[in-house]
């Protein structure tokens, strides 16, 4: 069983950076897809960027491509997401999952499991 452990939140101003990690224990992946989504207040969950474990393939919603990267790192068994120009609407409760079939562009959340417990990212105007 999978265990993955989020970091990285915090507050930052409009325009800052902040760069959240997904450590995963108790395995090691292959085939699967690691994804970050976010859940802002009274709002559902929604996909914002995933990574195929292998490295090769990535995707990103629109509202963040061009200032959010989702790299990995084979060795830590972790994976990242670098936030850049970060704005206001940006401020949710972020969590990691693991899609075990590598549908990394996969957006519906149904699909994803092993939730991580989520870190709290908060970006003020």
């Amino acid at each position: 069983q999978v265990q993955l452990v989020e970091s990285g939140g915090g507050l930052v101003q409009a325009g800052g950076s902040l760069r959240l990690s997904c450590a995963a224990y108790g395995r090691t992946f292959s085939s699967d897809a690691l994804g970050w989504f976010r859940q802002a207040p009274g709002k559902e969950r929604k996909f914002v960027a995933a990574i195929h474990w292998s490295g090769r393939n990535t995707y990103s919603v629109d509202s963040v491509k061009g200032r959010f990267a989702i790299s990995r790192d084979n060795d830590k068994n972790t994976v990242y997401l670098q936030m850049n120009s970060l704005k206001p609407e940006d401020t949710a409760v972020y969590y990691c999952a693991v899609n075990h079939v590598g549908r990394y562009s996969d957006m519906d959340p149904l699909r994803w499991s092993s939730w991580g417990q989520g870190t709290q990212v908060t970006v003020s105007s």
